[in-house]
């Protein structure tokens, strides 16, 4: 029986199993420490050594832990105490990193946004996080986060500051980024670091019910999925990790943000991909390694093949997210001869299950990797565990395993009677722990590595004039992997609105673009059960055949 046991910070109770704690403490499992006891001793041993390249900027171990010392502090002065919440809806820039380390040093929790949600996401994720403070860029990429959060202020009582970054100073309207950082080196505020086993993290990631679930991590065991990776990929001090993933994502945070501290590696951090820029950097500083999802494999050996590189540093490209063909493996290994490309299976909630399997080519590229530092089991509808290669639920269990949702309800839902999370996914394990994912129990689209809510996207289009009836599904896309497939019912007189004015509807409704549908298909009716449910696995099957047959 699992139980449920406050951490010290009482804003946020974290599941543990009994003994737990204690037990995973005395095998080293978790090691009682956390980030900020790391960043200051690398500040001490190597204070010169580059953690973080980002565009021009260079951060070395003693420049992050001065500047996130003083942003801690300054948080402080601003009236945010510890346990309370900070979010940062940014883009992979280096002030990321910098709040990232100010939360541990002055025992905030972390709150990382994903810079395409818009109003109807924000929303929810800043009330249900309990977020006192966000930064925000001024504006990227022409979305005007400023007065976005504007619009929010009067639903979000408990944000009582939204900080700009790399905005005007002058126009801000609120406290900037600098200003806070300038406030906390005048102040002379105390820092206590949390206690290991209370909240660090909370990210968020959208579930079948069209509502983002709030993951939480403690930060004690934070650092366990980075370490294993380390160890299976034979990578160490020194490494250098080029990250093109969202440092809002759970794996762009970890690693990209938090793996030079922990363990003496370099992270290049890219804004945006581009598959040639990309190319450039790796070899301009050298590059060990990758993570990141199937497009940016697919464009880096397209990239590669026309600029007639083989990457000679690259040695560990780690591939997930969404669907990995087999082809694109074998095709990194012939492009890349030096590089070991392999698929990984993890999500928000359990990260890295697999580790890959990087020695050898065939298992890389047709299974999903090893399973290292968890348990596993397969499950049928009755929760029984099946025989090894039998297709059943993943259900998994380990030291770095996320410690339960905002939502206590979710929690209980998330996990069978012997403490294992559900994950939602389908797969086969061999006898030797191998993992292959077959499918999704879940409802989502995994769109260039994007968790997107179907019934979200559904609940959106209910509420436009012309449709009567909508059911969302994935298809095949060449680029993401999967694109979004609405089948609409109009109401009687209507027609069905073409994909273009949908895509204006629903960014005024305040969804993201990438939730938006790719296509439309008009149908009279939806295959439904004899309860009443849609039968999703039809419609799909319906547009594939649609793309391979060349319909419009």
């Amino acid at each position: 029986m699992r139980s449920e046991v406050p951490s010290s910070s009482a804003a946020w109770p974290l599941r543990f199993e009994p003994g737990e704690r204690e037990t995973r403490r005395a095998n080293g499992e978790w090691p009682g420490s956390h980030l900020a006891l790391a960043a200051r001793r690398r500040a001490a041993e190597t204070p010169s050594e580059t953690a973080i390249i980002e565009g021009g900027t260079r951060l070395d171990y003693a420049t992050c832990l001065t500047r996130a010392t003083d942003m801690a502090r300054g948080l402080r002065e601003l009236g945010i105490e510890p346990g309370e919440t900070v979010s940062f809806q940014l883009p992979n820039w280096n002030e990321a990193v910098i709040l990232n380390l100010a939360c541990a040093l002055g025992g905030f929790v972390i709150n990382p946004v994903i810079p395409i949600y818009r109003q109807s996401e924000l929303r929810f994720i800043l009330r249900d996080c309990r977020a006192r403070i966000a930064f925000v860029p001024d504006a990227w990429r022409s979305v005007d986060y400023r007065g976005m959060y504007a619009e929010l202020a009067a639903d979000l009582p408990e944000l009582e500051h939204v900080a700009t970054v790399r905005g005007d100073a002058d126009s801000a309207g609120g406290p900037t980024f600098e200003a806070i950082e300038t406030r906390g080196r005048e102040s002379n505020i105390e820092l206590t670091p949390a206690d290991p086993d209370s909240a660090k993290l909370i990210i968020y990631t959208s579930g079948t019910t069209g509502l983002p679930k709030g993951v939480i991590y403690s930060h004690n065991q934070a650092q366990r999925p980075i370490r294993m990776s380390m160890e299976a990929w034979g990578l160490g001090e020194g490494d250098t990790l080029l990250m093109p993933s969202p440092v809002t994502h759970v794996t762009g945070y970890s690693y990209g943000m938090e793996l030079p501290f922990h363990f003496g590696t370099r992270t290049v951090l890219m804004e945006r991909w581009v598959a040639a820029e990309a190319i450039e950097l790796t070899e301009r500083h050298g590059v060990d390694f990758m993570i990141g999802a199937t497009p940016f494999l697919a464009e880096l050996v397209a990239q590669a093949e026309q600029a007639q590189t083989g990457l000679e540093s690259l040695r560990i490209y780690a591939c997930g997210g969404a669907a990995v063909p087999p082809g694109l493996i074998d095709s990194a290994h012939r492009q890349f001869p030096n590089c070991r490309a392999f698929r990984v299976f993890g999500s928000s909630e359990c990260p890295m299950v697999t580790q890959g399997c990087p020695d050898d080519p065939d298992r890389a590229a047709r299974s999903d990797g090893r399973i290292a530092d968890w348990e596993v089991k397969i499950v049928d509808e009755a929760g029984k565990t099946v025989p090894p290669g039998t297709e059943g639920e993943i259900l998994a269990k380990g030291p770095s395993l996320f410690r339960g949702y905002t939502d206590p309800e979710a929690t209980r839902q998330a996990f069978d009677a012997e403490g294992f999370f559900l994950t939602g996914d389908l797969g086969t394990v061999t006898a030797d722990g191998v993992l292959t994912v077959t499918g999704r129990k879940k409802d989502i689209i995994i769109r260039g590595g994007e968790n997107l809510s179907a019934k979200e996207i559904e609940d959106a289009l209910h509420a436009h004039p012309a449709i009567l009836e909508a059911a969302v599904v994935s298809m095949p896309d060449a680029r993401l992997g999967e694109g979004v497939c609405a089948f609409v019912i109009v109401r009687p007189g209507q027609e069905a609105p073409p994909v273009s004015e949908l895509v204006d509807f629903l960014l005024g409704a305040g969804l993201a673009r990438q939730k938006c549908p790719d296509r439309i298909e008009a149908v009279e009716e939806l295959p439904k059960t004899a309860s009443g449910k849609v039968q999703k696995h039809i419609l799909r099957q319906q547009i594939r055949r649609l793309l391979t047959e060349g319909g419009t």
